[in-house]
């Protein structure tokens, strides 16, 4: 008999989820929606002009869960104080249709995404990256720092903000180094991250070293864009091609054409990119979602039995 689904805090997920098991659970569950084994369609995003903000449902079925993350996205709540993303997760039973769990889904967001860019970094960026730039200072680049250190020996790391303050602030945090403009960040970065709010190019591909990797995060979006057109030159790889073809202001406002998913380069590893410059335009999926909240609902309860598009190995 059903107890009924249970609420699951952000400090329990905290506690429940580590970047070391969600690496490899994101790397199966993006290599099963690429091969059609995920039922999931693009996120429906509900505009809020008045506040200023948008509201997001990201449905999906995997293995013998499904469910959805209902998530919330304001910029302007930065100056009040407020994150900017906000989200829960109710997850399903998918044999019976009985919910399993409600969940905090701010903080899988922020793992899950840089869980991602982990798994891009591992399979796209070239072996030697010993430096890394991140251009934000936010809570996504917290994330990326900590994920990005487990698949990459980085011998130097700089951040960047529109806030040269918040900028020294996460330098110190992290130990990182702060630069006071982008150019100076990236000009001998391996790696790039861009994790802004920004609507309009931060990241100019004259900037950029030649063979620069470049995990593009921060803009969701047909009109929004942290990288110019020269930045964008080179093959592009996106989780889903019907998402990127819709959100990703970064691929359609330079017009570029896209390489590939990411689920089919993990499941091809013969397969390579034969452009100088790679850039993997993040967009978030929703079974990337329901994979980290099927973890914190089997480490809460115990349970030792994910399905395959969720399997914890350790990183390659």
């Amino acid at each position: 008999m059903s107890t009924g689904p249970i609420g699951i805090t952000e400090d329990q997920v905290r506690e429940a989820l580590s970047f070391r098991e969600l690496i490899p659970a994101i790397e199966h569950a993006l290599i099963d929606f690429s091969a059609g084994r995920v039922q999931q369609p693009v996120r429906t995003i509900l505009p809020v002009p008045e506040y200023g903000g948008w509201f997001g449902v990201m449905p999906a079925v995997c293995g013998d869960v499904m469910g959805a993350k209902l998530v919330t996205f304001y910029p302007g709540n930065a100056a009040r104080g407020l994150h900017t993303h906000m989200a829960l997760i109710q997850l399903f039973s998918a044999s019976t249709g009985e919910p399993l769990a409600t969940m905090d889904g701010r903080l899988i967001t922020g793992m899950r995404t840089a869980a991602v860019s982990a798994v891009a970094t591992r399979r796209l960026a070239p072996a030697k990256t010993p430096v890394l730039a991140i251009l934000g200072a936010g809570v996504q680049a917290g994330s990326h720092l900590e994920a990005l250190r487990l698949v990459r020996d980085f011998d130097e790391i700089c951040v960047w903000s529109r806030s040269q303050a918040r900028a020294e602030q996460f330098a110190r945090d992290h130990h990182v180094t702060a630069r006071a403009t982008v150019p100076a960040a990236v000009r001998d970065a391996d790696v790039v991250v861009t994790v802004t709010s920004a609507s309009e190019p931060i990241l100019r591909g004259e900037w950029l070293k030649p063979g620069a990797y470049v995990n593009a995060v921060g803009a969701v979006g047909p009109a929004r864009r942290e990288l110019d057109d020269a930045a964008m030159q080179g093959a592009i790889v996106v989780e889903s091609r019907a998402a990127a073809e819709r959100e990703a202001g970064d691929i359609i406002l330079a017009g570029a054409p896209i390489f590939a998913e990411l689920g089919e380069l993990l499941a091809d590893p013969a397969r390579t990119c034969m452009e100088p410059r790679v850039v993997f335009k993040s967009l978030g999926l929703a079974v990337e979602d329901i994979a980290a909240a099927r973890m914190v609902y089997e480490s809460i309860r115990g349970g030792h039995n994910p399905p395959s598009c969720y399997n914890r190995v350790e990183p390659a």
